[in-house]
C-alpha cells in the first residue's frame, strides 16, 4: 500500500473537513449552545418586560393619584358632582407625555374627556399612520413568541405577573366602587397597554373615574433588542472564531497524530515525526512527544528482538554444524575407537551447549515477560540478597568447591528498593554463577551490600567479587553483549551461553539502575549493581 493510499484511507476514516471531526463538532456545539441560550433569553426578555410593566404601573398609579386629587379639588361641585368642562380643562393643563393617555368617565360610564382628542398633537400621535413592520421586527417578534411558548412553562414566575390581563369594563367596575384598578391588555393593533383606573372623589362620593394608559412597553423592549444586536453579532463572531481556533489547535493535531499512527501501523513509516506538535508547550505537545517516544521505544524493542532472533539462530547453528560434522566424520573412522570416542565427546559437549543455550533463551524470554506483567513491590535489599546467597551454602560444604559469602556493609541501615523479586533474584544468581565459573577451586566469592549516594538520591549497591583471572580492559563493556562467550584458556567450554550478563543488564536497566564491571587491585573481577533506594 502506497503512502498516498494510506493517507487517503486515514483521512477518509477520520474526516477531511473541520466538521468531519467529532471533537470539532463538539467544540462548535458546546460554544454555540451557550450562545444560543443567551440569544433566546435576550429575545424573550420576560423578566425585563415584567420589570417594565411593574415600573410603568407604579408610575401611572403615582400620576393618577396626583391627577384625581387635582380633579377632586378643581373639577367637582359641592353637590357632589363632576364638572365636565372643568375636568376637560384640567386634562389639557396636565400636559401628559406623548405615550400616556388620560380619560375621564362619569360614574355611569359616559366618556367626559380624552387627552388624545383634547391635545393639539392628536392627529399625529393619537392616530399614527399604519406601517408594515420591518423584517427584523417580524423576526424578533416571531422568535419572542416561539421562545415564550417554549420556555414560558419552565421559566420562574415573579410577583410582576400579578398585573393580570382584564377588559376595560372589568377595570372600570372596580374603580367605580372606589378602589384602585390596574391591568394590562392589547389594543386592536396588537400593542401592549398598561392601564390604571382610579376613582375621582368628592369627600367620599365617587363622581368619576380617571383612566391612564401607556402603550410604550413594546417599543422599549424593541429598542432593547435592537441595542443587543451588535453585542450578539460580536458574541457569535467570537464563538465562531474560538471554535475554529480550538478545532485547529485540538481536533486537527489529534487527527494528524492518528494519521501518523495509521501510517506506522501500515508500515509506510517507521516513526512519528511531527516537529510542529512535539514543540508545542501544552498537552497536545506532551501527547505527541509521548507517542513519538513510545514509537521509538517499540521500534527499539522490535529491532532488539530481531537482532536477538538472528543471534539465537547463529548461536544454535554453530553447535548443530559441529554435531553434523562429527556425525559425518564418524562414518569414516568406524575402525578407529580413539577417534570415535573423541567425536562422541565433541557431540556430547555440543549437545550440552545446545541445552544451555535453549535454557538461557527460555529464561531470557520468561524474564522479559515477567518484567511487563509482575508489579513492583518494596524490598529490603540486604535481606533479599542474603536469602539468595544462602542457597549456595550446599556448594560451600563441598570439597574444593567455590564458596559464596555474604556481607552487609550498610551498618544496619534498612535499604528499601522498589522491584520484582524474581528478576532481581536472577540478577544476583547470574552474577554469582558467573563469578564461581571463573574462580579456581577452593576460592571465595564475596557478595557485599553497601550504601552510596548519587546526588540527593540514596543508592543500594550490590557488589560481587571473585578471585578469577579478571577481565581484559577492552572487554569491560563488551561482556554485557548477548552471546558474548570469550573465556580464558582452561575454563569449561559449553557451560555458558553468553546470555547471563545480558539478562542482568536488561533487568537492572528496567529497575532504573546501573551495572558495570571492574578489575580488583588484588586480582579478580568485581561486578557492581546500583539500584535507587526509596
Amino acid at each position: 500500500m502506497t503512502d498516498r493510499k494510506i493517507r487517503r484511507k486515514a483521512i477518509a476514516r477520520h474526516g477531511s473537513k473541520i466538521f468531519g471531526s467529532r471533537i470539532a463538532r463538539l467544540i462548535f456545539a458546546s460554544n454555540l449552545a451557550g450562545l444560543a441560550i443567551l440569544i433566546i433569553g435576550a429575545m424573550v426578555l420576560n423578566e425585563m418586560r415584567a420589570g417594565f410593566v411593574v415600573s410603568k404601573k407604579q408610575d401611572l398609579v403615582a400620576q393618577a393619584q396626583i391627577f384625581t386629587s387635582l380633579l377632586g379639588d378643581d373639577a367637582t361641585t359641592p353637590a357632589p358632582k363632576l364638572d365636565d368642562e372643568a375636568a376637560r380643562q384640567t386634562i389639557v393643563r396636565l400636559n401628559l407625555p406623548e405615550r400616556v393617555r388620560a380619560r375621564i368617565y362619569s360614574p355611569d360610564g359616559e366618556l367626559v374627556g380624552d387627552s388624545f382628542y383634547l391635545s393639539e398633537r392628536v392627529d399625529i400621535d393619537a392616530l399614527p399612520p399604519l406601517q408594515e413592520p420591518s423584517s427584523f421586527a417580524r423576526l424578533g417578534a416571531n422568535l419572542s413568541e416561539w421562545a415564550s411558548r417554549t420556555l414560558g412553562p419552565i421559566m420562574p414566575r415573579r410577583s410582576s405577573d400579578a398585573l393580570v390581563a382584564q377588559s376595560f369594563e372589568e377595570e372600570f367596575e372596580i374603580a367605580v366602587r372606589g378602589q384602585e384598578a390596574a391591568s394590562q391588555r392589547f389594543s386592536d393593533r396588537g400593542q401592549r397597554i398598561i392601564s390604571v383606573s382610579m376613582p375621582i372623589q368628592r369627600v367620599s362620593a365617587v363622581v368619576g373615574v380617571l383612566t391612564l394608559e401607556s402603550n410604550d412597553i413594546d417599543e422599549i423592549i424593541r429598542s432593547e433588542r435592537a441595542a443587543l444586536i451588535p453585542f450578539i453579532g460580536v458574541a457569535v463572531l467570537v464563538a465562531f472564531v474560538t471554535s475554529v481556533l480550538l478545532t485547529l489547535g485540538i481536533a486537527r493535531p489529534l487527527r494528524r497524530l492518528s494519521v501518523a499512527a495509521d501510517r506506522i501501523r501500515a508500515g509506510a513509516s517507521d516513526r512519528i515525526d511531527i516537529p510542529a506538535l512535539t514543540n508545542r508547550k501544552d498537552e497536545i505537545g506532551n501527547l505527541a512527544a509521548s507517542m513519538q517516544s513510545m514509537t521509538e521505544a517499540l521500534l527499539e524493542r522490535i529491532e532488539a528482538n530481531e537482532q536477538f532472533a538472528a543471534d539465537v539462530a547463529h548461536e544454535l547453528k554453530n553447535p548443530l554444524t559441529s554435531i553434523r560434522s562429527a556425525v559425518e566424520t564418524a562414518d569414516r573412522v568406524e575402525d578407529d575407537p580413539v577417534a570415535l570416542e573423541r567425536l562422541r565427546q565433541v557431540i556430547a559437549q555440543d549437545v550440552k551447549r545446545l541445552d544451555r543455550l535453549i535454557t538461557d533463551i527460555s529464561n531470557a524470554s520468561r524474564i522479559e515477560a515477567e518484567m511487563t506483567r509482575v508489579p513492583t513491590e518494596q524490598m529490603d535489599i540486604a535481606g533479599f540478597v542474603h536469602d539468595v546467597v544462602q542457597t549456595y551454602e550446599a556448594f560451600s560444604r563441598e570439597e574444593r568447591s567455590v564458596s559464596v559469602h555474604f556481607r552487609d556493609d550498610t551498618m544496619g541501615a534498612r535499604l528499601l528498593v522498589r522491584g520484582r523479586d524474581g528478576p532481581l533474584g536472577q540478577v544476583v544468581r547470574n552474577l554469582v554463577d558467573n563469578a564461581r565459573s571463573f574462580s579456581p577451586p577452593g576460592a571465595e566469592v564475596n557478595v557485599i551490600v553497601d550504601q552510596s549516594n548519587d546526588g540527593p538520591q540514596t543508592i543500594a549497591r550490590i557488589m560481587i567479587e571473585d578471585s578469577g583471572p579478571g577481565i581484559p580492559e577492552d572487554k569491560l563493556e563488551k561482556i554485557f553483549s548477548r552471546f558474548y562467550t570469550d573465556r580464558p584458556a582452561g575454563t569449561a567450554f559449553g557451560n555458558n551461553s553468553g546470555l547471563g550478563l545480558s539478562i542482568v543488564q536488561q533487568i537492572v536497566t528496567t529497575h532504573r539502575g546501573k551495572v558495570w564491571a571492574e578489575n580488583r587491585a588484588e586480582g579478580g573481577a568485581r561486578f557492581i549493581v546500583d539500584l535507587p533506594a526509596i
